[in-house]
């Protein structure tokens, strides 16, 4: 049933960053995603099999320290953006903002329900489960912002990468998912720690 839960806020949290990204491009000048019923609500429209259900679930079942995931991308083309020096970084941007906006509603919620004092069961099993979207949302958040392809944070970075960087640029792209493994595999685990800081920043508890 846990896994359940967890796979279920996962994919509303893919959804809902994927959908941000789809907004903010269609606000910039880009339909695409509009115009292929990509903004919509209905999760199987951007549900991936592999990535919003098999290597989440296997991740959850095999109690790994680290959880990834993830939605069908949502189809841009930048070439329609009207601000094609930034509009790249802005729709990337979207998409952990609006993880980042979900984890603060329910986690001010918490603060509110730990102010008042709610100890019901009803209240304690909702208060774990707006513990859980707030924690997942934030570690979207916080690792879609690593500047590593395909990562949103790349595209950011990229954005504001004077030209003389443009080798590096090319680097990392070619040899993203080498460098995208070596980060889950070794590096991931410091992200815990800024996960962890913002969760009690934001709910006022410890997770």
């Amino acid at each position: 049933m846990e896994v359940l839960v967890f796979l279920l806020i996962l994919i509303l949290s893919v959804m809902a960053h994927e959908i941000s990204h789809g907004m903010m491009a269609d606000y910039l000048g880009d339909p695409t995603a509009r115009l292929m019923g990509r903004l919509s609500l209905n999760p199987i429209k951007h549900v991936d099999l592999m990535g919003s259900i098999i290597v989440p679930g296997i991740l959850i079942l095999m109690q790994t320290p680290f959880l990834i995931g993830w939605a069908k991308p949502v189809p841009i083309n930048p070439l329609n953006f009207k601000d094609q020096r930034y509009g790249a970084a802005k729709v990337s941007l979207a998409g952990p903002g609006a993880n980042l906006i979900i984890a603060l509603v329910f986690g001010l919620i918490m603060r509110v329900m730990v102010w008042v004092g709610a100890g019901s069961a009803f209240a304690v099993n909702l208060f774990g489960l707006f513990q859980v979207i707030v924690w997942i949302n934030l570690l979207l958040a916080i690792f879609n912002l690593v500047p590593i392809p395909p990562l949103d944070g790349s595209h950011i970075l990229f954005a504001f990468l004077p030209e003389r960087f443009e080798k590096v640029k090319i680097f990392m792209q070619r040899y993203s998912l080498i460098i995208l493994l070596f980060f889950i595999m070794f590096l991931f685990r410091l992200i815990v720690p800024v996960v962890a800081f913002l969760f009690r920043l934001i709910t006022g508890v410890p997770f």
